[in-house]
């Protein structure tokens, strides 16, 4: 089967964001200062296969824990749709 997976990483929400904050001071500069807080993260997207819906979110699972995110400073999540 064929398995589309699109995931978000985001920063720890007790560690700061340094572009969060940049982007933000800029929001505050266009006169939006109605944003309280920003956050930066990434979002990829993957087209895998895999035998079922559990084998392709082990392997999503197995890639955000060892390449995609950086456990000690981020968290992810993600949704398994088939193709």
């Amino acid at each position: 089967m064929k398995f589309t997976a699109e995931i978000d990483i985001m920063p720890h929400a007790e560690l700061l964001d340094p572009q969060g904050k940049a982007v933000m001071l800029g929001l505050e500069h266009l006169g939006l200062e109605q944003v309280s807080d920003v956050r930066i993260g990434k979002h990829i997207r993957l087209q895998l296969e895999a035998e079922n819906e559990t084998a392709a979110a082990q392997k999503v699972e197995e890639a955000c824990k060892k390449l995609l995110a950086n456990m000690i400073m981020e968290s992810f999540s993600y949704r398994l749709t088939v193709n």
